[in-house]
């Protein structure tokens, strides 16, 4: 075993009740006082220089090795630390005792995976130049990337490249992914109001009926993907809600519409915005019924950067990392290290965590687990990637 390898297996078990302990405390986002305390004091007691507040809850431990000081070459590694808005039901011993909070996707495990990494680095790493580690808040649908990137996280702790990371579970355990460009999706939201004139339902042609209206349009915005995006590109349109109507004998006043749209690029998510919000208009338009369209623009999509995602591949590919390398398929989940990667070229990889064929909870389901086998696997994996960004100098 090498050191680093021999280090992570003799701090396995205290990771992994680390882990345990932060899945029982689970904190919304912005609010994740508790874990941000607990990574903070194990950043410092390794030897990091640490500076806390950043997007609220956030953080960045510093490291520098060498003697490149202030202008040698500086690499960024990225956990989000949140919990989700959701109830539990793992019946785990360590279950979240926080009703209607839980780590269902896994962050917990982020958490510690970059904390064990940053304990290997302090003990074991052989890199000359300076290595960020930022912790995150807020990723589930909050931005907390986005408010670390506004309150000058590049500008205080530059990276040459920043890379991040997500647990799998839809991929083998042992098994790593990337992939160059487009990787995660856009991610925004639609809510569309119509106001029209009610009326007995056995009287129509004296109404203008939003259930018909909403039904049509429902139907139409389907050509925006079938007909409007290229084949060859990914893109959804959802319509998740549909709300309207009080009685199976009255037409309905007013009624509402809401869902999500995914796209790969920004030129398919100007497109899609544009499509839906035209064919509303029009549709509403000609029954006599007016139209509302509220847009909530979400996370853009995430676009690793060729060079980056090519020499992670390269590191992931190697006896120095305890996995197998796999090209990632896109993905049309949406992931807050967009923001990040917009402002500094990096990559975003995928560490599988099912085992032997077995059914694995997917994120967010109320059964899912993190797998603790897996925090050594990325640290590992990230302290090879951070020596061979930052090469010790002869």
């Amino acid at each position: 075993m090498t050191a680093v390898s021999d280090f992570l297996a003799h701090r396995f078990d205290d990771h992994r009740t680390l882990r345990r302990d932060i899945h029982a405390h689970p904190e919304l986002g912005f609010h994740e006082h508790r874990t941000s305390a607990l990574v903070a004091d194990r950043l410092r007691a390794a030897g990091y220089q640490v500076t806390t507040g950043i997007a609220t809850t956030g953080l960045v431990a510093t490291l520098t090795r060498g003697d490149a000081g202030d202008n040698g070459p500086t690499i960024g590694l990225r956990a989000d630390m949140d919990a989700l808005p959701m109830d539990e039901q793992t019946n785990a011993p360590y279950a979240s005792r926080t009703p209607g909070v839980f780590h269902g996707c896994g962050h917990d495990g982020h958490t510690v995976s970059l904390l064990a990494t940053a304990e290997a680095l302090a003990a074991h790493g052989r890199f000359a130049g300076t290595v960020h580690l930022i912790f995150q808040p807020a990723e589930e649908g909050l931005g907390g990337g986005l408010r670390m990137v506004e309150e000058g996280l590049f500008t205080r702790f530059p990276c040459d490249r920043i890379y991040g990371f997500h647990n799998a579970p839809d991929l083998p355990f042992g098994v790593a992914a990337t992939r160059p460009g487009p990787m995660m999706a856009s991610a925004d939201g639609f809510r569309i109001t119509f106001t029209g004139k009610g009326g007995h339902a056995a009287m129509p042609h004296m109404a203008r009926d939003c259930a018909l209206l909403i039904s049509e349009i429902t139907v139409a915005l389907q050509s925006l993907v079938s007909r409007g995006i290229n084949p060859l590109h990914s893109a959804v349109v959802s319509v998740t809600q549909i709300h309207v109507g009080s009685a199976h004998n009255v037409i309905a006043e007013s009624g509402w519409m809401s869902g999500t749209v995914r796209c790969l690029s920004p030129e398919d998510r100007g497109f899609l915005e544009q499509g839906i919000r035209s064919i509303a208009t029009h549709h509403a338009a000609a029954r006599g019924i007016e139209a509302e369209i509220a847009w909530e623009k979400g996370y853009p999509p995430l676009s690793n950067d060729t060079a980056a995602a090519a020499h992670a591949a390269q590191v992931l590919a190697t006896d120095a990392t305890p996995v197998t390398f796999a090209e990632a398929a896109p993905l049309l989940a949406a992931e807050d290290f967009a923001y990040m990667l917009n402002e500094v070229p990096g990559a975003y990889v995928n560490f599988g965590m099912a085992r032997d064929g077995q059914a694995q909870a997917m994120v967010h389901h109320p059964a899912y687990d993190f797998n603790d086998d897996l925090i050594p696997v990325i640290a590992a994996s990230m302290v090879a990637l951070i020596e061979s960004e930052l090469p010790e100098r002869a």
